[in-house]
């Protein structure tokens, strides 16, 4: 390869990168406890955009939808981690990365 020919696939890669950047910010899961009593929506950023909590909870004690609540946000943040690093491996597939290898996402 020449310089040019380094150079425009270094901004592709840049360009696929930003690319799956955007996709795993855009990304929303939905993370559950209690068989669906309480659900947490969250965002590739691990921002929480919505909590539902099935008004039957209420009667459980404030400890159980603590517990609850907790619950559903750990397991959102455990879908969110796996989202991305199914989007990290879409990038890296094919790029033949030693292990290991942090990337900038």
């Amino acid at each position: 390869m020449n310089m040019g020919e380094i150079m425009r696939h270094v901004q592709e890669l840049q360009s696929k990168a930003e690319k799956i950047r955007q996709e795993i910010a855009a990304l929303e899961v939905t993370g559950e406890a209690g068989a669906g009593l309480v659900k947490v929506v969250m965002t590739g950023r691990h921002d929480i955009k919505s909590l539902h909590i099935d008004p039957t909870v209420y009667d459980s004690g404030k400890e159980m939808l603590e517990d609850l609540i907790a619950a559903a946000v750990n397991d959102a943040n455990r879908r969110v981690e796996k989202a991305q690093e199914e989007k990290k491996s879409e990038f890296t597939a094919g790029l033949n990365l030693p292990p290991g290898l942090k990337l900038p996402f």
